[in-house]
């Protein structure tokens, strides 16, 4: 059988958009916007990938000259639908960990005018003296200052950049960490003053489940289309794209032209509290408890019913109550797209970087609960409590986390204290939470009791108790 690398298209679009990350989520994001895109007439333009970890897939995607499938797969109106299209608005995927020089001189391309990345919750992260092939804001500095001195300080030569790092206030904070480094770098006042004038950093919002490579279909699949494909990429049909835009006369790339829900908006608050606080939060307080109750994805755990009660309890009790507006049919919504037995989502891929998720996409409901409502949250405690109950357990497995994190648990750990106690010092801890969450009380003391309860009956049999 072909493989995909013999699909290559002939005389690729010229290279427009630079994306910092090469994984499953922005190849069936980013990757599907930009080919129907292309597809409309209203665009003509190729993406150049940048690998994001030194452990990436440069060489794949490369090897089949940047082509690969997505797989979209879910349900319209109640019925199954499933449909398969070659990506071939890739161009190449540059490897900086090997090639920075490479990386670099993609900023002397003045065609290049957008940038994208998804570098996880603590990709956007200053780090003083950091490594520039590792840290995504000083690489990103590197990148637009070369870009500068390209192009003379033209003031229509700027870019927009677009995260699409699921933390609030994405491209203020990138922007922030942005001249940080270049403070630190002493680039020059009048770069300073470009970047301001002419770069746009865009505060968005993504939302589309990605499951990614299907490796236990993969054979029947590539069966069926006729050809390998070692990158196939499956998500869901929904995708959103809220990119919130306050520079009147900044250009922005037709997204929309592609058929997609993509909305460009002075205020993307709406949208942003809405899909963290219940989907991604749903995510968050669910896949740990779920991991150590046995469970493999996320459809496994809404068809047991005491999961299912677990999360529907969670978004009525202590998510939806706190937002403005009518959140029903959204939290339907998602509870639907949880269901979808095509994408396989991965437990696993959920918990990778639990604490800043937690952060991000919880601990706000948390505080509205006992703020606004004068009660401390149990299921969100429970979440907390099956995190810290995991890692415990994982750590050093699937529990991917920053390496300051994980340093920080692995030595509370080692302490071997009573259960309750060893939950107080993870929530005292101010390098995991930037506070002191035993500060909460009523809420710490929700935490200890169901990590105490955890390892003394497990998961399913805590979690029954929290729900009574």
């Amino acid at each position: 059988m072909r493989t995909l690398a013999t699909e290559k298209i002939i005389g690729k679009a010229p290279e427009r958009i630079l994306m910092f990350g090469e994984g499953n989520f922005l190849r069936a994001f980013i990757g599907s916007i930009v080919e129907k895109m292309n597809a409309s007439g209203k665009y003509f333009g190729s993406v150049v990938a940048l690998q994001g970890t030194e452990k990436g897939t440069s060489e794949q995607i490369n090897a089949q000259n940047g082509n690969y499938t997505v797989i979209e797969r879910g349900y319209s109106q109640g019925k199954a639908v499933e449909s398969a299209q070659i990506i071939s608005a890739v161009s190449r995927c540059i490897n900086p960990f090997i090639d920075y020089s490479e990386f670099l001189n993609t900023a002397d391309n003045l065609q290049i005018d957008t940038i994208i990345s998804n570098t996880t919750e603590f990709g956007i992260c200053y780090e003083k003296g950091a490594d520039k092939k590792c840290n995504f804001p000083a690489k990103l500095t590197d990148w637009l200052y070369r870009r500068y001195c390209a192009a003379n300080g033209d003031s229509e030569k700027g870019v927009t950049v677009l995260p699409c790092e699921l933390i609030d206030r994405n491209g203020d904070k990138l922007s922030e960490c942005v001249k940080k480094c270049a403070s630190e770098y002493g680039l020059s006042e009048e770069f300073s003053k470009w970047l301001d004038s002419s770069c746009n950093f865009c505060n968005t919002l993504v939302d589309r489940i990605v499951s990614g490579y299907p490796s236990e279909q993969a054979t029947e699949i590539c069966s069926r289309l006729g050809y390998n494909d070692a990158l196939l990429d499956v998500c869901e049909p929904f995708l959103l794209w809220v990119i919130e835009n306050k520079k009147k006369n900044a250009v922005i790339p037709p997204f929309s032209e592609s058929g997609y829900n993509v909305i460009v908006t002075d205020d993307l608050e709406f949208y942003r509290e809405r899909k963290v606080r219940i989907l991604n939060g749903a995510h968050t307080a669910s896949a740990l408890a779920g991991l150590l109750a046995g469970f493999e994805t996320v459809e496994q755990l809404v068809k047991d019913s005491l999961f299912l009660n677990y999360i529907e309890s969670f978004l009525q009790r202590e998510v939806i109550l706190n937002i403005e507006g009518d959140m029903q049919s959204y939290a339907a919504e998602v509870l639907d797209r949880f269901r979808n037995p095509f994408l396989n989502h991965k437990l696993a891929s959920i918990a990778l970087n639990s604490v800043s998720k937690y952060k991000a996409r919880v601990l706000v409901s948390v505080k509205d609960c006992i703020i606004k409502r004068q009660f401390a949250p149990k299921i969100s405690a429970f979440a907390l409590a099956a995190l810290i109950a995991f890692y415990k357990k994982e750590l050093d497995g699937i529990a991917c986390e920053e390496k300051k994190y994980t340093e920080r648990l692995r030595a509370i750990f080692a302490e071997n204290a009573q259960p309750e106690a060893t939950a107080k010092k993870v929530l005292a801890d101010r390098v995991l939470w930037d506070e002191d969450l035993t500060e909460l009380k009523p809420f710490a003391d929700e935490v200890a009791r169901s990590y105490a309860r955890i390892a003394e009956v497990g998961v399913s049999e805590a979690m029954k108790e929290i729900l009574l």
